[in-house]
């Protein structure tokens, strides 16, 4: 029996239970955020917090592993009964808490009340702090020499979305906000998600949706406009009035035209596959581009290939010298850099000589309907990006020294690293 004193202890079982509530949390949480994201379309905060769920889940695993009344390695010692292989699957168990405490994908930092870090994952570790190890040093104060946008956010009290200019992008992101206590210690816990890609997902979608139905209701209206003017010129021939009335018909079929055409551009967004990714050389590619613009300068092709749709990144490709010889730059001065890697990931450059981007433009370039180009439908950058990010990369723009606008698309590889958006908006608070 046990004194009134003696605390009772937990059994091995419970240990291990409890040590599995940590991953259990962290894998639904992960699998509800992605499954919310992609196929039903709730609110991005309501997303944010099943992600949320994912992360503290992690964080929890992780700090029940720190604990050194409560972690199971200690156990051996409290009870001498338990063998080698219990041992050993004690250090593979924490082993493999550790790996789910790091593989989450949003930045995830601790820190107490006085500001003092005690945790931060692998993404924050890019995110903030140039991939250095954080822990001890006090967040509080790295924050406090942050842009206003930045610090607001980080030390607000509530949860916020919040935009930040990162190398001449607007980039948008959501941070959720929990405070707790563990054994007698306030702690915050701070994860931010990163929101850009999934706003301009869901802002692609919604255009489409819109064109599907525009596009419906117009060609509805014009497949009955041409077939009345191809009836009223005929008429017009057999009364003798075809020449008195040819202006008219002449206007009336141009706008049509037009109009199909306009459309044209938007529905090609709407229609877009999911791309047919395959090892696709370059030599063939770069051929055909050579013969519709033979005064761009093309590079000569890459020993390894790319991995990608091949149809989809020629279109790309025209679509981006066109846009480059309609802004302004002399065809001699268009280039075309390619790049690829043994995972067969590509980088591809069009650079020109024209103008470049204004500060607006390169802050609007790639939304749909933005145009800076009389007459043009604001379509050609956004069909690019989308085709980019189908292949799991992305499109760039910014100005060349000298002059000029670059254009960078990314397209993953055959074996893509696990590699987070945050990385690539990178919102450091060290070296400032």
């Amino acid at each position: 029996m046990r004194s009134a004193g003696e605390q009772p202890s937990r059994s091995s079982h419970e240990l291990a239970g409890a040590a599995w509530v940590g991953p259990v949390t962290a894998c639904v949480g992960a699998a509800l955020s992605a499954y919310l994201a992609s196929s039903v379309g709730f609110p991005a905060a309501f997303v944010a917090a099943a992600a949320l769920a994912g992360s503290l889940g992690a964080f929890l695993t992780q700090l029940w592993a720190r604990q050194p009344t409560l972690a199971l390695e200690p156990l051996e010692r409290r009870r001498p009964g338990l063998g080698a292989s219990a041992a050993g699957s004690g250090e593979n168990r924490a082993r493999l808490l550790s790996v789910v405490a790091d593989s989450v994908p949003d930045a995830v930092v601790l820190f107490s009340e006085g500001g003092t870090i005690q945790y931060c994952n692998p993404v924050a570790r890019e995110l903030f702090f140039e991939g250095q190890m954080p822990e001890g040093q006090n967040f509080i104060r790295l924050v406090s020499g942050a842009t206003a946008p930045l610090r607001e956010a980080l030390l607000g009290e509530t949860d916020r979305f919040f935009s930040v200019d990162v190398d001449g992008r607007n980039e948008s992101y959501h941070l959720s906000r929990r405070s707790f206590t563990v054994e007698g210690e306030p702690l915050t816990l701070l994860v931010v998600k990163y929101m850009t890609r999934e706003i301009r997902r869901r802002e692609v979608e919604m255009l489409k949706r819109v064109v599907r139905v525009i596009s419906h209701e117009v060609n509805n209206s014009l497949a009955p406009i041409s077939s009345l003017m191809h009836s009223a010129r005929k008429l017009a021939s057999l009364i003798g009035h075809a020449d008195k009335f040819q202006r008219v018909f002449d206007t009336v079929d141009e706008r049509a035209s037009h109009l199909h055409s306009f459309l044209e551009g938007y529905a090609a967004l709407a229609r877009l596959p999911r791309p047919r990714r395959t090892e696709a050389s370059w030599a063939p590619l770069l051929a055909q581009v050579s013969t519709l613009y033979p005064d761009v300068t093309l590079p000569e092709p890459p020993a390894l290939p790319g991995w990608f749709d091949a149809a989809q990144v020629e279109q790309v490709l025209i679509n981006l010298i066109k846009n480059a010889r309609e802004a302004g730059s002399p065809a001699a001065d268009i280039a075309l850099e390619v790049r690829t890697d043994p995972s067969l990931a590509t980088e591809i450059d069009v650079l020109d000589r024209g103008p470049g981007f204004s500060a607006e433009a390169m802050q609007n370039a790639v939304l749909p309907l933005y145009t800076t180009k009389p007459g043009g439908s604001g379509m050609g950058l956004a069909l690019c990006r989308e085709v980019a990010e189908a292949h799991g990369g992305s499109l760039d723009v910014s100005n060349r020294s000298g002059g000029g606008a670059c254009i960078r698309v990314r397209l993953a590889g055959r074996s893509p690293r696990p590699a987070s958006d945050l990385t690539r908006s990178r919102l450091t608070l060290t070296g400032g």
